[in-house]
């Protein structure tokens, strides 16, 4: 298997990478991956190669500002400059089109990890029709109490140090914050795996672990309010399944009550397909968890995914 990655052209005219891999027979249908924050759409290799395995295509966006989307060490951890949530949903379209172009009629499903589990809720919204199915990996429904606050402060450190600004307050409040809950620590990613030579490859990359830009946190914060907005989720295809996946120790989405608040929400707004599954003892990175934990998350993911193909 290798990656046979390409570049799309934003319409600002910032070059887009994109992983791709191909099975070496047809293809039964496509996944796309949307990465989380501070890391890259390389680290989905291992995924990848599984589904290859059974035949399918998977395409792995860089985001703006991450992995080899980056021209400039300046837009390293930056969206944009101005309505950054927006522009990445408009991105991730525009590699679904391209996906979708190039394995045309095959089915089609969505994969978002933390962050990108976020902007996956967003699009189901937004380009929800003709997905065939979504899965949200250590994501949440409730970013909890101090969601607004980081938000206005976050907007204020923009103003003041600049929206391009590499905040340190945002890294305190989120990355720090959650591995504290592992103390004492044995680096400064514990909080992402149980598997320390997985920690350690995460460390060690110069694509992972950096400070991103107030502009992009506060994005984030900022459309953290809406997730359970039911106006919002009335207008996701009620037939479209949802599979949402946690360990019971992730740091970002409480463990079960992050992702049981969504999929209430999912079920109160009409979606018929919903399902939660919490592996225990499992950190925010289950595909990067001990071998035990990330081979039953992946059998069990290739096992939805089939179950959902028309």
């Amino acid at each position: 298997m290798s990656d046979d990655g390409f570049q799309l052209q934003a319409p600002d005219g910032r070059a887009i990478h994109v992983h791709r891999w191909l099975p070496p027979g047809p293809v039964r249908a496509t996944l796309l991956v949307a990465h989380g924050m501070a890391e890259h759409g390389l680290r989905y290799a291992r995924l990848a190669q599984a589904l290859n395995d059974a035949g399918w295509a998977v395409y792995a966006l860089d985001w703006p500002g991450h992995g080899r989307s980056v021209r400039s060490p300046e837009e390293l951890g930056h969206f944009a400059d101005r309505d950054g949530w927006r522009y990445a949903l408009g991105v991730l379209h525009q590699v679904r089109l391209q996906a979708a172009q190039e394995q045309a009629g095959k089915p089609l499903f969505l994969f978002g990890h933390s962050m990108g589990s976020l902007l996956s809720q967003y699009y189901m919204v937004e380009y929800g029709e003709g997905l065939t199915g979504v899965v949200l990996s250590a994501t949440t429904g409730d970013m909890g109490a101090a969601r607004a606050a980081g938000a206005v402060l976050l907007k204020l450190e923009g103003m003041l140090l600049g929206v391009r600004h590499r905040s340190a307050l945002a890294e305190a409040l989120s990355f720090k914050a959650f591995n504290r809950k592992f103390a004492p620590a044995r680096t400064p990613a514990d909080w992402l795996s149980r598997d320390a030579a997985e920690v350690d490859k995460y460390v060690a990359d110069p694509l992972c672990g950096f400070r991103c830009s107030a502009a992009l946190w506060s994005s984030l914060l900022t459309a953290g309010a809406s997730l359970r907005d039911p106006r919002r989720l009335s207008r996701i295809p009620k037939a479209l399944p949802v599979l949402l996946i946690a360990g019971s120790d992730d740091a970002v989405s409480g463990g079960a009550p992050g992702p049981g608040v969504l999929a209430q929400a999912y079920s109160s707004a009409g979606l018929n397909d919903v399902t939660v599954k919490i592996y225990q003892g499992g950190r925010h990175e289950l595909l990067n968890e001990i071998p035990q934990c990330r081979d039953q998350v992946a059998a069990e993911l290739l096992d939805w995914l089939g179950q959902h193909l028309p």
